[in-house]
């Protein structure tokens, strides 16, 4: 099979051809369809923390088709039309019992999207609704995480959000808040190149004022936030989250940060502003994304900015590592 395949920290990704793959006993063999560049793909390649190695496949967000079973796989047959957790997990304590395999002390996370044949243990396939395409299947993911950060932030109808950064992320946010009655849901951003696609996510408002960011987002609000999601992960947003949240507000962090960030305690203190981070989701929050996308909504395909072939992988990689008009760009293995 021909992947995209990491070649070293800073190096861009090369199509090479590797062995096809084989499933162990619980596994299945995905022929991947489509399968979405993640931001935090961008950030496996430049930072060593996340300990990535010459030769791995990325590839988290994917959907395909089974055409291959290990001998002890029965709930899933060759043919079927699935979208992939990518949290490989031990499948038998507390937490995959309960359907978040992203708590299981040997989770990890598992990539190969980027191949065009890909290898997970079946207890990781959803099978795509009637209604959803292989895009669909490809989009769920950031979707989820999304929706995983808006539960635990206790957003109420009528509440006033901030979202700070228009990436995926900070665009599905949007699209959860509006969809769960908040009354007002501004996005910032340092440029305006994702402006008319906030709205079509459902944002009421779009923020892009380097010079004076408290007082615009203030504007916009109506007032302070009730809550404010940082979906950015750069250093120095939390102090400014502290600045635009309101007294007994709520700032939930959801962007990947990996470099020390620093702000004035007493300034959360003086508000009693709840600090939530949140990362990943469960397997229903999964399923529930997928529900969505299946019942006809058209805002979150509005993510999709490009469709790429294999061949193209390497160079939309170094692009998206600048900021553009693009936002989730996929890669078809059609």
């Amino acid at each position: 099979m021909r992947a995209a395949v990491f070649q070293g920290l800073h190096q861009p990704l090369d199509v090479c051809e590797l062995p096809d793959p084989t499933p162990g006993d619980d596994e299945v063999v995905i022929q991947v369809k489509r399968c979405g560049i993640c931001g935090s793909d961008l950030h496996m390649t430049e930072d060593p923390i996340f300990g990535i190695c010459p030769g791995d496949v990325l590839g988290h967000e994917y959907a395909g088709e089974i055409v291959a079973l290990g001998r002890k796989v029965s709930d899933v047959s060759i043919g079927d039309l699935v979208s992939v957790i990518p949290f490989r997990s031990c499948g038998y304590c507390a937490a995959c019992r309960s359907g978040n395999p992203a708590w299981c002390l040997d989770m990890a996370l598992e990539g190969g999207g980027y191949g065009e044949y890909a290898v997970t243990a079946a207890r990781q396939c959803v099978p795509l609704p009637l209604n959803a395409s292989m895009d669909d299947g490809a989009i769920v993911e950031p979707l989820a995480v999304a929706l995983h950060g808006l539960q635990l932030s206790g957003m109420k109808p009528g509440d006033r959000v901030l979202i700070l950064g228009a990436g995926p992320i900070g665009l599905a946010v949007a699209f959860w808040a509006r969809r769960f009655g908040a009354q007002t849901v501004v996005i910032q951003d340092i440029t305006r190149y994702q402006e008319q696609r906030a709205y079509d996510m459902g944002a009421t408002g779009f923020v892009c004022d380097p010079y004076q960011p408290i007082k615009a987002a203030e504007r916009s609000l109506g007032g302070s936030a009730d809550i404010v999601f940082e979906c950015a992960g750069v250093p120095g947003l939390i102090a400014q989250a502290i600045e635009q949240v309101r007294t007994h507000g709520t700032i939930l962090l959801l962007g990947l940060c990996t470099k020390s960030d620093s702000f004035i305690p007493f300034s959360a203190l003086s508000k009693e502003i709840r600090l939530q981070t949140a990362v990943f989701f469960s397997r229903r929050e999964y399923e529930s994304a997928l529900d969505i996308l299946d019942s006809g909504v058209v805002e979150p395909r509005h993510l999709i900015t490009e469709t790429v072939p294999l061949n193209n992988v390497p160079t939309a990689f170094e692009a998206l590592k600048k900021r553009t008009h693009q936002c989730k760009v996929l890669i078809s293995h059609d």
